[in-house]
């Protein structure tokens, strides 16, 4: 067994691997969040994620979709009121989009990655070990909340976390419920 294999999600998208994909930039966290809202709300297929190195100024979250519906996603951005700082259309697909969830199993535990925030989780018990990344305020308060306690038995972090770091361990949260209930803890 290796103790760090990693296991990369190959799910940038919902859109099919040959379709070229843009990416909407925005100046705050929140915008993209809500964009991630708006258009999946209006029907689009979209993902948020990490945008590519070279295109980050910081704790940068983007929302991935087919480019062939910037258009009409941009009007519902627009229509939202939304601000969106750029679009980016990969169309030889050079910029990587960034899966924001990866795993790796340890054995008896299962962690997974999402942005900056991992989750360990005991395979047999589905007790949370330990909860720890990123840098915002609200980190210790979400390890206190969570560590020593089943997955059954807490909310998601999204529903108990005011920042960036909440919504990445509440990404990581729903990625180790589905895998554990996919059979990974067996």
């Amino acid at each position: 067994m290796r103790l760090f294999k990693k296991k990369r999600r190959d799910k940038t998208t919902e859109a099919s691997a040959d379709e070229a994909l843009g990416l909407f930039l925005f100046d705050e966290v929140t915008d993209a969040m809500a964009a991630e809202q708006a258009l999946k709300a209006s029907g689009y297929q979209v993902s948020l994620v990490s945008p590519p190195p070279h295109l980050r100024a910081g704790c940068d979250l983007a929302v991935a979709l087919p480019r062939v519906e910037q258009v009409g996603a941009h009007r519902t951005l627009t229509e939202s009121r939304i601000h969106v700082r750029s679009w980016i259309d990969d169309t030889e697909q050079s910029s990587a989009i960034i899966d924001l969830i990866t795993t790796v199993d340890f054995g008896d535990w299962l962690m997974v990655r999402a942005g900056n925030m991992k989750i360990v989780v005991d395979k047999k018990t589905t007790e949370i070990v330990n909860t720890y990344g990123g840098g915002c305020p609200d980190i210790p308060y979400l390890n206190l909340h969570y560590v020593g306690k089943r997955l059954s038995d807490v909310e998601r972090p999204k529903s108990v976390g005011f920042t960036l770091c909440g919504l990445m361990l509440d990404r990581a949260y729903l990625e180790i419920c589905t895998l554990l209930e996919d059979g990974a803890g067996t």
